[in-house]
């Protein structure tokens, strides 16, 4: 089987198809996506710090307060959880189509899910790894040549 033959591997955010042999910097790509979410996550704690801030200045009572803050909490915690999962099976185009604003909201979970995951592997890896070695053990099914001579079978009469 030539090199080229076959199905090729997806690729993957951030690390193309490095994923496969991990080579071509997937290391420092780990280490970079790992230290990347964190920062973003940090950075969006501290715009919502901002925005906790101004929720306050503003007087606008302690039931606001505690909603708005739930409301993140929440939303960040469904999104950590969505994302997670994602990393493990895909999910339905319709469901995510639905929970596209919620995830918005919850931004924060999803980048600590990058953060969390980025440290055993990239993210995605396992699900894609999985369809792909499916993907090449069917391509081999189909391509094995049979052994013997076809003509010199025994004919049943």
């Amino acid at each position: 089987m030539a090199p080229g033959d076959g199905p090729r591997p997806e690729p993957l955010r951030f690390f193309g198809t490095s994923w496969v042999h991990h080579d071509h910097g997937y290391a420092a790509r780990r280490a970079g996506v790992a230290a990347g979410s964190l920062a973003a996550a940090a950075v969006s704690c501290l715009v919502l710090r901002f925005a906790y801030q101004g929720i306050r200045i503003a007087e606008t009572g302690s039931f606001v307060t505690v909603l708005v803050v739930a409301m993140f909490a929440i939303c960040s915690a469904l999104a950590f959880r969505n994302t997670w999962e994602g990393f493990d099976k895909r999910h339905d185009p319709q469901r995510q189509a639905s929970l596209r604003g919620l995830l918005a909201i919850g931004f924060v979970g999803s980048l600590l899910a990058y953060f969390f995951r980025s440290l055993t592997e990239a993210p995605g890896e396992k699900l894609h790894r999985a369809e792909y070695e499916k993907a090449r053990e069917a391509h081999e099914r189909r391509t094995t040549r049979r052994t013997g001579d076809p003509s010199r079978k025994k004919r049943r009469r």
